[in-house]
This record gives C-alpha cells, sequence and structure tokens, in this order.
C-alpha cells in the first residue's frame, strides 16, 4: 500500500516559561495546529521547566512552501489556580523547515507574546521531520479512535479548502462524518448556531459564577483553542456554541456506535472542523524571513595556523593561506618595429583570464613594474603566457610573448626576501604566427612566483578577485586627531550701538558648528556673558574660529541680527592644555565688514572696513585633556584623551583575522542576475581598516588580519559588511556624479568587547549578519572571524578595572548630557568628511553606520526592547519577593521551617550575615563558572525586538526628520505616542503620591494620622529602649511569617494607613 507523506513533531521541553497560575508557578501544555489539524500534549503540574517528548504525526497534503504550523502553550485551568487557560506564549515555525527523518536535530524557539504588554518569556525545543514511511500502530485501546479521527479528516479536508463553497455546502462534509462515526446528529451548524443562541449565554453565564466547571470534559476541549486575535475569537464563538450543544446531547444519550474511545476524538473534530467554517482569515503576520535559530552565533574551525611553523614566524595565523600566482612586469627593451610609433603593454593570459598593464607612448623600452596576484581558483589553464603587444595597431599588435609552465613556476614563502626579476627573449608562438606579420624580438623582465597573501607585493597588485582597481584594494584609515575647542566668551568693550539698550549677542561658527550667547544681562555699550562654548576641531586645521558681535533686532516675524564687530582667530596659534589650569585671556579687535560672516569687504575702501569698533575679551584654548567622543560611550572602542602624553600604557594586543562571507544574499543586479561586491571595515580606536572588495560573490573569502594596540579592555571592537555600490558592468567605474549618488548598501554588523575575550585564545565564530528594514529583519548572510586578544601584563589589565574609564577631566568638568551629544554629532560628521577625502575614499554612509548616529533617534521598538531590559533585572528581586511571599503562605512548610531556622540563626548570631552572604555569592559565582560562555556575544535580534516588530513600527522608525508621511499617518502615531506617553505619566503621578504621603507623615495636614503616627513613634521608641532589639527583630520575622491560618484576607492596617494619608494630587488642574 502506499503511505501517505507524514509530518511528525515532537515537543521536547520548555524552559524559563512565565508562572500564571498566581503561585508562582504554571501547569503548561502544548496545542498544536497545521493544515486544519490539531493535536495537544498532556499538561506537566507545577512545572516552569516542563519535559513532554511527545510526537504528534500530521497528514501532509499538497505543497507545504506556505503552510507552517503553530504551536501554543497554556496553563492548564484545572491545575492551575485561573478559571481560564492562561497565555505561555506561541510559536509559528514554517513547515518547509522539517527535516528528513534521520536527518532532524532539537531546535529552541523563543516564545512570542500575543500583544505589547503580553508578558511572555521562554523557550521550547522542537523537533520536526517527515517521513514516506508508515508509521508505528498506535496502542490499540486508544490508538483506533484517535485513527479514525484522523482518517475522517484527511477525508474531508479537500472540501475545507475549496474557496467557492459557502458555510452551509461546506457543513456536508461534517455531517457525513458525524453520521459515519455513529453520533447519528446530522444538523446543519448554521441552524443549530440558532436554536442554541439562548443556551450560549446561559451557559457563560454560568460558567462565570461557578468557575467552568459544568460540561466536565467539554469545558476542556472549548478552551483548547489557542488565544487568538480578538477577531477570531468573536468569529468561531458561534460554532463552538454548537459544539457544545451537540456534546450536551452526547452526555444524554451516551456515546454511540462510534467505539470504544472515539468520542472525545470525534468532538475535537467537529469543533475544530465548525470553527473553520465561520473563522475568518487570521491578519498577516510580521515577517519572518529566518528562524529564529539561524539568528545564532556558530562556532567554525578553519584552517588557520595559530602557530609558529618550525622556526618560521606566521604572521598571517588567524587565517587561511590563499595561493596566488604573482606575475611583476617591469619593463622591455629592444622591441621590433617598422617605426618607433608604438604604445607597448603587456597581456597577461592564464587560461580563461586575462589582465594587461597600461601601455606606454611612443617607446621601444617600456616601463611598466606593475604586479599582477591571480587566485588559485582561476588557475584554469596548462601554462602562463606574457604578450607584449603595440596598442595602437590591433590588426598586428603582437610583438611577442614569454610562456611558463606551471610546474616551473618557483613558490616564495616569507620571510623569504622578494625574488628578483629576470630578463626572458621574447618568441613568437605557433598561434601567433598568422595574427601578426611582425618581426618579434626584444626582451622582456619578470619575475613570476607563487605565493600566499602574506605576500608584501599583495597589498599593491592587481587581484583576480577584486579587479585589481584602486578603490577596491584594501586600506588602512586613520581618524583625524579631533580636539575639544573651549571658546570663554567674557566681555566686549567700546561696543558702537545702534540703539539704546540693545540686546547684544556673540555667534560663534566653526565649520559647519554654529553656537550662540545668551543675550547679554547690561545693556551698555560693555555687554558682559563669561559663557563658555565648546567646539569639536580636527588636524590639521582647515577653518577659523568667527566670533560675530550681534544686535538682535525685535519685531517683525523673523528675527533679524544687526552686525556690530566681528572676530577671526585662526587654530594654529591657540594654546593648548591638557589640564584644568585656567589659559590667560586676550583682547580682540573688532572689525566690520559689510558682508556678513565671511570678511568680505563687499566694496567698502580698506580704512574704513578694518576701522576700530570695539573690542572682545576672549579666553580661548583646545584641551587635550579630554577624550573627544566620535561613538556612543556604550560602545567606546577607545577612551585616551587627545594629549598623546596622557595616554595609558598599552595592556595588550587586539588580532582580527577576517576570513570569509557564507551565503551572502544578492544586493542588487548585473546583468539580469543577483550580485554582491562586498568588503569589511573594523574600526578600534582610531585605526579603521577596509578589506579588499571581492567582486561578484555571494560567498566572498578575505583571509586579511589586522592587529591594534589595546589600552582598555572595556572597550568594543565593530566590524561591519558591506556592497560596494560603486562599481558597474564588473568593476569599471562610472561617472563621478553616479558614484556619489550610490550608496553603499549595509549588510550587517558585528561588535565584539574584549573583555568578554580570554586572553591568549582564538575564537574562530561564524557571526550572523542582521540587517532591520521596514519589511522586518533578515538575515543578510555570515561573516566567519577570528579574534584573539594577547594581554601583555595580567596584573596592569586587573588595575584598569578600579580606574576611571575616560581621562580625568570628563570628571573634574564634565559636560553636560545634551552638550556631550551635540559634540559627539558634530565630531562623526568630522571623521566622516575627512574619511571621505582620502584615497580611495572610505564614504560616508559607511562611517555613519558604524558610528551608531541614529542611537538616540526615537523608536518603539528600542523602547520596548529597554523596557524588557528593565523588567530582566528586576526579574531577580522579584523572585525573591516570591520566594519569600511564599515563605510566608507555607507553600512548601519544610522549606519555611528551615527558613523559620536559619532567621532565628541570624537573628542571634548578626555577625554572621555579612560572611553568609558573601560566601553565598562566591559558591554561585563557582556553580555558574562551568556554564560561562565559550564565545563572543553576538548581535540578538530577540533581545532587539526585531522578531515581533510590527510593520507600522518599523515604518516610523525609518522615517526621517522632519517627516515625509500622510498627515493622517503622523496623527495616529502622535496618538499612539500620547498613550505610552499618558502611562507613563500615570506611574510617574504613582511614585509621585507615594513619596508625597510620606512627606505627610509629619507634616500636619492631615492632623489625625500625623497625631496617631507621632504617638506610634513614641511607643516604638519607648518598646526599642526597653525591649533588647534582637527580641523585636524575633517577634517581627516571626509575625511576618506566620501561618496563613492566622491571616486576613484584607490589606494591613499599616497599608490602610498609608494608603489614606494625602498628597498633592488634590491640587492639580
Amino acid at each position: 500500500m502506499d503511505a501517505a507523506k507524514k509530518l511528525f513533531v515532537e515537543v521536547c521541553n520548555a524552559t524559563d516559561l512565565m508562572p500564571k497560575d498566581g503561585e508562582g508557578s504554571a501547569s503548561p501544555y502544548c496545542v498544536l495546529e497545521f493544515d486544519g489539524q490539531r493535536r495537544r500534549t498532556e499538561p506537566k503540574s507545577k512545572d516552569l521547566k516542563p519535559t513532554w517528548n511527545t510526537v504528534l504525526e500530521f497528514a501532509i497534503q499538497g505543497p507545504i512552501d506556505d503552510k507552517e504550523i503553530e504551536i501554543t502553550v497554556l496553563s492548564d485551568k484545572k491545575t492551575g489556580g485561573k478559571q481560564r487557560p492562561q497565555f505561555l506564549g506561541r510559536v509559528r515555525i514554517p513547515a518547509k523547515s522539517a527535516a528528513k527523518k534521520g536527518e532532524e536535530s532539537i531546535v529552541y524557539y523563543p516564545l512570542a507574546k500575543r500583544s505589547f504588554f503580553s508578558h511572555v518569556k521562554g523557550e521550547i525545543g522542537i523537533k520536526m521531520w517527515w517521513s514516506d514511511e508508515e508509521p508505528a500502530p498506535p496502542p490499540p485501546a486508544d490508538g483506533d479512535g484517535e485513527k479514525k479521527v484522523e482518517e475522517g479528516d484527511a477525508k474531508s479536508e479537500e472540501g475545507e479548502k475549496k474557496p467557492e463553497e459557502t458555510p452551509a455546502t461546506a457543513s456536508s462534509d461534517p455531517e457525513k462524518e458525524e453520521k459515519d462515526g455513529g453520533d447519528g446528529d446530522g444538523g446543519n451548524v448554521e441552524k443549530e448556531v440558532e436554536e442554541k443562541k439562548e443556551e450560549e449565554k446561559k451557559e457563560e453565564e454560568e460558567k462565570k459564577e461557578d468557575g467552568g466547571s459544568g460540561g466536565g470534559g467539554d469545558g476542556e476541549k472549548k478552551e483548547d483553542d489557542p488565544p487568538k486575535k480578538e477577531v477570531e475569537e468573536e468569529a468561531s464563538s458561534a460554532a463552538t456554541t454548537t459544539v457544545e450543544a451537540k456534546k450536551e446531547e452526547e452526555e444524554k444519550h451516551g456515546n454511540g456506535g462510534g467505539g470504544g474511545g472515539s468520542g472525545d476524538g470525534e468532538n475535537t473534530k467537529i469543533a475544530s472542523r465548525a470553527a473553520e467554517f465561520v473563522r475568518p482569515p487570521p491578519r498577516p503576520s510580521p515577517p519572518t524571513i529566518v528562524p529564529a535559530g539561524e539568528f545564532i552565533l556558530k562556532e567554525t574551525k578553519p584552517m588557520i595556523a595559530t602557530k609558529a611553523i618550525g622556526d618560521k614566524v606566521v604572521t598571517f595565523d588567524l587565517v587561511e593561506r590563499m595561493q596566488y600566482l604573482f606575475v611583476r612586469v617591469v619593463k622591455a627593451r629592444a622591441l621590433a618595429s617598422k617605426d618607433a610609433a608604438i604604445d607597448p603593454f603587456a597581456k597577461i593570459s592564464l587560461g580563461s583570464h586575462t589582465a594587461r598593464t597600461r601601455s606606454v607612448p611612443s617607446t621601444l623600452y617600456p616601463e611598466w613594474n606593475e604586479v599582477f596576484a591571480f587566485g588559485k581558483e582561476r588557475m584554469g589553464g596548462p601554462a602562463l603566457e606574457i604578450a607584449v603587444s603595440d596598442d595602437r595597431d590591433p590588426d598586428s599588435s603582437f610583438l611577442g610573448s614569454v610562456v611558463f609552465e606551471f610546474a616551473e613556476i618557483p613558490v616564495r614563502v616569507p620571510p623569504d626576501s622578494p625574488l628578483a626579476p629576470q630578463w626572458y627573449r621574447l618568441e613568437r608562438k605557433s598561434h601567433h604566427s598568422q595574427s601578426s606579420p611582425r618581426t618579434v624580438r626584444g626582451d622582456i623582465m619578470l619575475a613570476v612566483w607563487l605565493g600566499t597573501q602574506a605576500d608584501e607585493a599583495f597589498t599593491e597588485a592587481w587581484q583576480s578577485d577584486s579587479g585589481g582597481y584602486a578603490h577596491t584594494r584594501s586600506k588602512v584609515y586613520l581618524s583625524p586627531k579631533l580636539w575639544y575647542l573651549r571658546v570663554n566668551v567674557i566681555e566686549a568693550q567700546e561696543v558702537h550701538l545702534e540703539r539704546f539698550q540693545p540686546e547684544v549677542t556673540v555667534r560663534a561658527h566653526l565649520g559647519f558648528q554654529v553656537q550662540r550667547t545668551r543675550v547679554a544681562g547690561n545693556r551698555t555699550t560693555s555687554p558682559f556673558w563669561n559663557e563658555d562654548l565648546l567646539f569639536v576641531a580636527a588636524e590639521p586645521f582647515e577653518d577659523d574660529l568667527v566670533l560675530r558681535v550681534e544686535e538682535r533686532k525685535s519685531g517683525g516675524e523673523k528675527e533679524e541680527h544687526a552686525l556690530l564687530g566681528l572676530v577671526r582667530i585662526a587654530l594654529s596659534g591657540v594654546e593648548r592644555r591638557i589640564d584644568h589650569r585656567q589659559v590667560s585671556s586676550r583682547w580682540y579687535n573688532l572689525e566690520k565688514h559689510g558682508g556678513g560672516g565671511d570678511g568680505s569687504g563687499g566694496g567698502e575702501d580698506e580704512q574704513k572696513k578694518h576701522s576700530f569698533h570695539g573690542r572682545l575679551h576672549l579666553r580661548v584654548c583646545l584641551d587635550g585633556g579630554y577624550h573627544v567622543l566620535d561613538e556612543p560611550v556604550n560602545h567606546l572602542s577607545c577612551a585616551n584623551p587627545t594629549a598623546r602624553q596622557l595616554w595609558k600604557a598599552g595592556v595588550g594586543m587586539l588580532e582580527l583575522g577576517i576570513i570569509r562571507g557564507k551565503d551572502v544574499l544578492p544586493m542588487k543586479n548585473k546583468e539580469g542576475r543577483g550580485s554582491t561586491d562586498a568588503y569589511v571595515v573594523a574600526k578600534y580606536g582610531s585605526k579603521w581598516v577596509r578589506t579588499r572588495t571581492v567582486m561578484d560573490s555571494l560567498n566572498p573569502r578575505w583571509n586579511e588580519q589586522y592587529r591594534w594596540d589595546v589600552h582598555d579592555p572595556c572597550t568594543v571592537l565593530t566590524i561591519g559588511v558591506f556592497d560596494n555600490a560603486q562599481l558597474v558592468d564588473h568593476g569599471h567605474h562610472d561617472h563621478h556624479h553616479h558614484q556619489n549618488a550610490n550608496r553603499d548598501a549595509r549588510i550587517g554588523k558585528v561588535r565584539i568587547r574584549l573583555s568578554t575575550l580570554e586572553s591568549d585564545r582564538v575564537y574562530t565564530n561564524r557571526y550572523p549578519l542582521l540587517s532591520l528594514q521596514q519589511s522586518g529583519v533578515k538575515k543578510l548572510g555570515e561573516v566567519e572571524l577570528a579574534v584573539r586578544f594577547t594581554s601583555a601584563s595580567v596584573l596592569s589589565m586587573l588595575q584598569l578595572y578600579f580606574q576611571p574609564l575616560l581621562p580625568r577631566m570628563h570628571y573634574l568638568h564634565p559636560l553636560g548630557v545634551t552638550q556631550a551629544e551635540i559634540l559627539r554629532i558634530s565630531a562623526m560628521r568630522i571623521v566622516a568628511i575627512r574619511l571621505a577625502r582620502s584615497e580611495p575614499p572610505l564614504r560616508q554612509e559607511v562611517v555613519q553606520y558604524m558610528l551608531d548616529t541614529d542611537v538616540n533617534v526615537w523608536s518603539l521598538r528600542r523602547s520596548k526592547v529597554n523596557y524588557f531590559r528593565l523588567m530582566s533585572v528586576l526579574n531577580g528581586p522579584m523572585a525573591v519577593v516570591r520566594w519569600m511571599e511564599n515563605i510566608c503562605h507555607w507553600r512548601n512548610p519544610v522549606t519555611t521551617v528551615l527558613v523559620h531556622i536559619l532567621f532565628l540563626i541570624l537573628v542571634w548570631y548578626p555577625e554572621l550575615i555579612l560572611p553568609t552572604l558573601f560566601l553565598y555569592m562566591f559558591l554561585i559565582g563557582l556553580w555558574q563558572y562551568r556554564s560561562r560562555p565559550r564565545s563572543p556575544p553576538s548581535m540578538e535580534a530577540r533581545l532587539s525586538q526585531a522578531e515581533v516588530v510590527e510593520p507600522d513600527e518599523l515604518d516610523e522608525e525609518f522615517d526621517p526628520i522632519p517627516s515625509a508621511k500622510d498627515p493622517n499617518v503622523i496623527r495616529a502615531r502622535y496618538d499612539r505616542v500620547r498613550i505610552v506617553a499618558a502611562r507613563i505619566q500615570n506611574v510617574l503621578g504613582d511614585l509621585a503620591t507615594q513619596g508625597e504621603r510620606v512627606g505627610a507623615l509629619l507634616s500636619w495636614r492631615d492632623p489625625r494620622a500625623t497625631a496617631i503616627f507621632v504617638t506610634f513613634s513614641l511607643v516604638v521608641a519607648v518598646v526599642l529602649y526597653v525591649v533588647p532589639i534582637r527580641v523585636i527583630v524575633v517577634v517581627a520575622g516571626l509575625y511576618a511569617m506566620r501561618h496563613p491560618r492566622f491571616r486576613d484576607p484584607l490589606p494591613a492596617a499599616p497599608i490602610n494607613f498609608f494608603r489614606r494619608l494625602p498628597s498633592l494630587a488634590d491640587r492639580i488642574l
């Protein structure tokens, strides 16, 4: 017999579930739905880490590419303390991710929540596989009924899936199934809905009163449905009522004709079928491109040499060796020509791959001095040929060639000296004899050898995998040296004012940075400010500092300022300081120019232009004691101050091996197919590195190694992968305006904190490249890295943990939060502009992405991230509170008695409290050492709330400022922000109320309450003077942990008293 294809799902276990029964636990079970079929596991009573190991079987009909299986975890209503099953989380898994039988493995999926405020956590372990084999026969007792139900479901699925069938027409199938099963009830579903409408209301009211106990197992079947959206619940309520009515009749007349054990299966079948007839299609969920298991870090074992080979030092020991054929074409001499008017060039042919030198005009003795590197995978021919040709005469251009057999090419391994070039005679080969009638003569100087990417000629060579262009080669960049420019505007004198009692300000600008002082307090000809202005300046200094003294004119729609005089200061002559000492001040004469702030005369004569218009008192200096922040403090890669004499001593070395990319998605189209020209950028401190661009490859291999000096281990290395959008037509540069129009696309980013790395250990991992886009989070590929941190002195590195992270000036004269953020943005712009002017340029969008310029932009997704981070931090204290509550309510009498004994011991010997606490933390640390992380951290889509984010939230996050959206969309988003802000407002108000009530205890605002508290304080003081403190503590502790039999369910008297105290909330309008 032909075996039908089956889908098997094994529900293994779940971890760290959210307690939902009101007693600090839950009784979880799983409900699985696939293609109209539903299965469930058994509940596990009072277990937040349940283990089921239950295999469930589903029939597969038709293609499964667009189908998914939904697993909902619920808390059982019988074993728990709640009346309804509590939602613990759900998972949607594409059915096409199931493996073939024998290749399955357990995958842990994070439980997703149902709404923004759902309290869901934990993971569930699932195995999925499909098979064509006939499954083993089930046990005879209950298996027959289940098998019949599954066969009936499979037979009736075709009728359900036809879209043109109405509910009345489609209901004929379930009626037929009921007759076959022996129920004898074949009424129409819609008719029964109308007849039992009143019974539904009565049953719901009864279940609300008696906790849903009516109906026994029937109520349980009704609640088996996982919590759907409200639309689905309302739509399926009528069908559920019909099923309940049928179940009541079955209980009255018995399970007739259905065989032993088949009644529950038939009821489940009827419920699922009837619900499907009236249930609307589910709302589309946010797209999940890759399963959550694909977002994890993977450990790899590349073929790298982490140690020295023999007596040779391996310089590229964190990357794989890549074999290259190097050809150095130096020059040629005495070439054959009818006249001297030839433009010779050399062409290197290696199988189907060719490369050529530049052509040297009008000479018989050309000099090229160019190096070519061909990858091993491109060595397709039997020999290497270097031919010299004339660029002027394409018909008869051949001037001679040299051929090398691969077996004769020598191998060079550094640190061997470079291979010396030699002269080779140009010859005519057989396939060139007819193509060119010229006489062949002359020599060419060449050097040919086999080597690796560690060869010193590789960096500047023409490379076969990157096209050999300058803009695709690997480069090292250095950020400009940044300073904080402090301008202390003290006062001005003898200013020529235009009106009485003016409003005088000073506007200072340095390049694109503009700042303005406040209006002077004294409105005279000698205004006084004494205000500091801070700018970011970069060496070499290109812009001058310009200060304009202006008078503000009131009136009119637009505010205007009249120029009273200006000062231009060159930064090269400004005094530099490395501490907080005060530099000397200077007076600067004001000059008034007719144009504005640029110093142009505007046609005025020189004498009037440079006439005296007053003077300005300034104190200007370059602060070298600060570290100029160009990246967020949380992702800081260097904390050294600007002044090099204040740098900390190095504590180690960081080495990074960029090995390869894997399964990178196509980022653009080339000749009608997807393509990616990927390169990697890494930043640590002021040193940026960029690998070569591997052209037209979805699995690029870079195998480049870099190193940095480390001055502080608590810093972060940032690695970004990008697609080079400046290449068109396989490496040819487009025009300049076209290059500027294309932006290099982001593929992904990785951050590695050095303090998480063990010393002298090589970490080789494959990191997922995640990109958050408007359609959701996407995995655009993987990048394989090798990282090693070597510490020079362990003692010096440990001492840094007790020293400030930033230089002293950040703590002696700290910057404001807003001011520091403005300066950071300015520093980032300066770094991006300077690096974009390098050759080849490191583009501004690349620098901005690496420096996290949008880290402080409003995002509802990031707000959720911070909220759940805070809740995760509070989970520990809340767990302690719940544990203490269980102790006080005697949930576990043995534990409660032991806690009583420990409490009495600690009260009698209070000197044991702190030693016991620290010993406990020591033991916890030792216990968790064996489960310590073995790999560096990576980007987490789950922590970033990127897997379950709503499309509208992503659209809002990517919306620039100012917004370009429709006003209705902006209004809806504004209303949503108002709702969130109202909740935060209420929380802040509640916190303020509690604090005000504490102050009201002694304020006599409520005289009776204050009199009660004062009297109570006097009584407590007398008791504490008379009774020993140990007795008081013992009595209070035993009272707090008293048995529930002696507890009152109402709030305690102190809580009632505190809640009745007045607050200022009564006076708010």
